[in-house]
């Protein structure tokens, strides 16, 4: 399949609240719109996850980065500026929709992260993929996209696409092209934790 054919199926799968089973540049991820709770909930519930749990985003740059996050710690552009391997920072402030009322209708802003993919404390953890598929899908949805291990909650996180079980290929409503793993690492990030008053915190190596 062409590769303009594989974006134009994702973006179409994305924009419509659908969830996405593609390669990153660390392992497989389930992916949605992250500006779309009730996306988001589907992928808790494929999952089996608790969410009360966060999930890791995918944005294209750090200008990304910045409309969802209420300010960027130096330290952390430094990071980002210097590193070589998948990185995951944790943000403080993620600008996003507060959570609904107990009954109440959930809201979908696209200018605000969907509030089931923060941290209790308000973070967010958002990767700068380094796979160009990735990135370039990122950039051309425009917003950033949720990207978790394609496992149930609890088991390994598959290194490559026939490690994942069929319970999650068959739970998702596109399948990118195994052919584009080519570049992932097939293992998780690192998670370094950022703070406005430059502490750094490291998550994962």
């Amino acid at each position: 399949m062409e590769t303009k054919e594989i974006y134009e199926k994702a973006l179409a799968v994305l924009n419509s609240g659908g969830l996405l089973l593609y390669p990153t540049d660390t392992v497989w991820g389930i992916g949605c719109d992250a500006t779309d709770p009730d996306a988001v909930a589907k992928v808790y519930a494929l999952k089996k996850r608790s969410d009360s749990k966060s999930l890791v985003l995918l944005a294209s740059d750090l200008d990304m980065v910045a409309r969802y996050v209420k300010e960027i710690p130096e330290m952390a552009v430094q990071l980002v500026e210097v590193n070589d391997k998948p990185m995951t920072i944790i943000y403080p402030g993620a600008v996003a929709a507060p959570a609904p009322a107990e009954g109440g209708k959930v809201e979908k802003n696209r200018g605000m992260l969907a509030f089931n993919t923060v941290a209790e404390d308000g973070s967010v953890g958002i990767r700068i993929p380094m796979m160009e598929f990735c990135r370039n899908l990122v950039k051309r949805f425009g917003r950033p996209i949720v990207s978790t291990s394609a496992n149930i909650s609890g088991e390994p996180a598959p290194k490559g696409f026939r490690e994942i079980s069929s319970v999650i290929r068959d739970g998702v409503d596109y399948v990118v092209d195994p052919e584009l793993e080519k570049g992932a690492t097939g293992r998780s990030s690192s998670i370094i934790k950022v703070g406005l008053d430059a502490t750094v915190e490291i998550i994962r190596k």
